[in-house]
């Protein structure tokens, strides 16, 4: 098939790279937060552990139980409330995931084909347009009536995807925009209500958000069995 000029939607390309270079970013927020994740949940477990630390001294330390002892509620409250900030950050993770790996995946996948009829579509047009410069013999008419054809049938090809990208396009960005409003709203009421030591509010969070904790938080721990002992 013939060479020819590339056929370019300016306006579309413009919406595309607008989506990938937002899905790189948001990849790159979601890596962030499982960094995030990591490390506090390292803290979270060595608060818990340092908790029970506390408590088991307050047990046995009659001259500074009562330091022991709030400094173990301290601990264990922390990081209770750790864990109901790390199910609001996974909460996050979870929902930036299925927009990036699965919703503006559908559409990039899409695009991919879009891109791809566009290449066969120029082809075409190009080999055509050669056809319609050559000499007209009767070998060449034939070829150039079968040219037609394939033109036409890429053409079709070419402008329904383009179409259906810029739908989905549309599409996807009105989700998008619904998605991170939930997101971001609930990570930032977490993260606040987390570092004001606002307990009510973190757990007021997760209710708005149906947000369930990811440990298991129903068995007590020893400080929970222990702690308010004399």
């Amino acid at each position: 098939m013939g060479r020819g000029t590339r056929t370019v939607d300016l306006e579309l390309e413009a919406r595309i790279e607008v989506l990938r270079d937002t899905k790189q970013k948001y990849e790159n927020i979601v890596a962030l937060m499982k960094v995030f994740v990591d490390h506090f949940t390292m803290m979270c477990q060595t608060q818990k552990v340092l908790a029970e630390a506390f408590g088991e001294l307050a047990g046995k330390s009659q001259d500074l139980q009562e330091e022991f002892q709030f400094n173990g509620e301290t601990q264990f409250v922390l990081s209770k409330n750790g864990e109901s900030l790390l199910a609001a950050v996974n909460f996050f993770i979870s929902g930036m995931h299925t927009l990036c790996s699965k919703t503006m995946d559908d559409t990039l996948t899409t695009v991919k084909r879009y891109e791809n009829s566009r290449v066969e579509y120029d082809a075409y047009r190009a080999e055509l347009e050669n056809l319609k410069l050559a000499p007209r013999t009767e070998s060449n008419l034939n070829k150039q009536a079968q040219a037609q054809l394939n033109f036409s049938k890429h053409k079709d090809i070419y402008e329904r995807l383009r179409a259906d990208v810029g739908v989905k396009l549309q599409f996807l960005d009105e989700n998008r925009v619904k998605v991170m409003q939930k997101q971001l709203l609930g990570f930032h009421n977490a993260i606040v209500a987390y570092f004001a030591g606002n307990q009510q509010q973190l757990v007021a969070t997760l209710k708005q958000f149906n947000i369930k904790l990811g440990t298991d938080t129903s068995r007590p721990s020893w400080l929970e069995k222990n702690g308010a002992d004399p």
